[in-house]
């Protein structure tokens, strides 16, 4: 496993991150820039009486990309923050799928960082994608 899955600054995301543990959702870090998040699809998520709604997909995608960038800052005490997401959904989520999230890191700059994940269920189908720009900052700006 990843040494960075048990950094002070990710664990203490995982701790103060109340909105994923709602959602249902968790990660592992596979390398700086690199992570996969799961999250399975209960009733709380639906929208119709058998889709998910956008927005748990979009929840999804956007701690995808924003975690995927904190492993690569959180060595240089930084975190990050989102600063524009553009979401492509590509197909419906149900209930009881098990949908799973994955970042790549397009490109690290000192502040900026550009990222990209998708979301697929367990058929491997395609459900959504996302591309994301992101701010690093100094940890102590966040409270850290």
């Amino acid at each position: 496993m990843n040494e960075l899955n048990d950094h002070p600054l990710i664990i203490k995301y995982i701790e103060l991150n109340r909105f994923g543990q709602l959602l249902g959702m968790e990660f592992t870090i596979l390398e700086p820039g690199r992570i996969e998040y799961t999250m399975k699809i209960t009733k709380d998520h639906l929208a119709t009486p058998h889709a998910v709604h956008g927005g748990a997909v979009a929840a999804l995608l956007d701690a995808t990309v924003g975690v995927g960038a904190l492993s690569a800052v959180c060595a240089e005490n930084k975190v990050v923050s989102t600063i524009e997401m553009k979401t492509t959904f590509f197909g419906p989520a149900f209930i009881g799928d098990e949908l799973t999230a994955r970042s790549e890191m397009m490109r690290k700059g000192n502040r900026i960082l550009f990222m990209e994940a998708s979301v697929h269920n367990q058929r491997n189908e395609l459900i959504a994608k996302a591309s994301s720009t992101l701010n690093a900052y100094p940890m102590e700006k966040a409270g850290y």
